[in-house]
């Protein structure tokens, strides 16, 4: 199993990151305020005007330390890759599955499976947890809502039917989604999902932590010989890590849309945070989206009991081990692809 590294999260404006042997240094107004051996990264992901040398990329690309650049609001921009991993023969299958649209069918449908019992997990602990009449019982009819649509997926569906279940199950979920929410509702609420660009708060707190993820799980899958671009839920298109993207579906209710509750129903985070730019979308201060990342690098490190592995694993390793298991199903090694159901 893949041992869970640190990822260094470079947000600091002005910032140039280079190479110093085997060591990454950060450098801010010509001063090394940062030293780090390469071999105790897994990743490194910068926002807004950090760069580069070519020697540090190098070195990242020979370790197979993930490098990856982002604007200040979450948006990819570039990722810097050394050669291809993996076996030739599991790309290949890869793509031939991709293809072959009963055999896609199959994956995204576990996919979806997962996701929208995920969500409706979501639901039914936020009902639990704080229960108050109107609020809980929109989030157990919600959830009720899921578990049908579970039922229905159970059986056997075109591909495109598959898609348009988990559109209605997105639809179910986001449309209580502001029940979560229980402090700060003036400052944090949500009416619909806002995405290029994120038009509130809420939107724009999502939008970056399902960047985050996305980037987790795009270097799980390169990790284990996968290409992160071709999928089988997400449609293949030019930029676009479909297959990321399809994974990520499974994970963010958990990982992502739990977390920014709690750190806004715990008050870690502040409306005061966030501003407006001139095209109207929504961006965080520096200050709150560090806040953001260690209490999302504090999420990773929590431990769960894997439901296919019956194993303790940190929630950091679950892309990783989804992809594991991915790609021995596309081996014959598995008869299916066990999606992460969350209990």
């Amino acid at each position: 199993m893949k041992q869970l590294l640190n990822t260094l999260y470079v947000t600091t404006q002005g910032a140039y990151l280079a190479r110093e042997g085997e060591t990454l240094l950060v450098r801010v107004e010509q001063e090394v305020a940062l030293r780090i051996p390469i071999h105790t990264l897994a990743s490194v992901v910068c926002f807004g005007r950090v760069s580069s040398s070519p020697p540090l990329m190098g070195l990242c690309a020979e370790r197979g330390v993930a490098l990856a650049f982002f604007t200040m609001n979450g948006r990819f921009l570039a990722r810097v890759q050394g050669p291809v991993s993996g076996n030739v023969l599991l790309r290949r299958e890869q793509y031939r599955r991709s293809e072959d649209e009963s055999r896609a069918t199959e994956i995204a449908r576990s996919i979806v499976i997962a996701k929208v019992a995920n969500c409706r997990t979501v639901l039914l602990r936020a009902a639990r947890e704080k229960p108050d009449g109107v609020r809980s019982a929109d989030l157990d009819t919600a959830a009720l809502r899921l578990g049908r649509l579970v039922e229905e997926l159970q059986k056997p569906k075109a591909l495109d039917t598959v898609r348009g279940h988990e559109g209605d199950g997105a639809r179910v979920y986001f449309e209580v989604f502001d029940h979560l929410i229980t402090e700060s509702k003036e400052g944090f609420f949500f009416r619909t999902r806002s995405r290029r660009p994120p038009l509130d708060n809420l939107n724009a707190l999502l939008s970056f932590l399902y960047t985050l993820l996305t980037h987790d799980v795009a270097a799980a899958l390169e990790g284990v010989g996968l290409d992160p671009a071709v999928g089988y839920l997400h449609r293949d298109r030019p930029g676009r890590p479909s297959l990321a993207l399809d994974l990520v579906e499974e994970l963010r209710p958990v990982i992502a849309d739990r977390l920014a509750a709690s750190l806004i129903n715990r008050r870690q985070i502040k409306a005061e945070g966030f501003h407006k730019t001139e095209n109207g979308a929504v961006e965080m201060d520096e200050a709150t989206r560090k806040e953001v990342l260690v209490a999302y690098q504090k999420r990773k490190q929590e431990e769960i009991v894997h439901p296919f592995l019956k194993e303790r694993v940190a929630f950091g390793i679950v892309p990783h081990v989804q992809a594991l298991l991915l790609a021995r199903h596309l081996r014959g090694e598995l008869d299916g692809y066990p999606s992460f159901l969350w209990r």
